[in-house]
């Protein structure tokens, strides 16, 4: 899902860039405002007050600024190799 949410978002970022005429991959954090701007007002809330506030700046906020495609990509990428099924490796090659 996140694979396929990455993509889209790119796909986005390429339409934008056809009607602009210029490639500006959207932030990850312009992402998390536009889709639901309560969320991401409570989750920094939280990480300030119950943590602490230098996991949220400069820690999170340098996650927001990159661009939304890799934030999502990365992290489905490496559930993707992780979760992967792996030859069982007690049964004999041949037979």
């Amino acid at each position: 899902m996140l694979i396929l949410a990455a993509v889209a978002v790119l796909g986005a970022d390429a339409l934008v860039a056809l009607e602009s005429g210029q490639f500006g991959p959207r932030p990850a954090g312009q992402l998390w405002f536009q889709l639901d701007v309560g969320s991401l007002n409570l989750v920094q809330a939280v990480v300030q007050r119950y943590l602490h506030p230098s996991i949220w700046d400069p820690g999170i906020t340098a996650i927001l600024l990159l661009p939304a495609f890799v934030v999502l990509a990365v992290p489905g990428v490496l559930l993707a190799l992780l979760c992967r099924p792996r030859p069982d490796r007690r049964k004999p090659l041949f037979y």
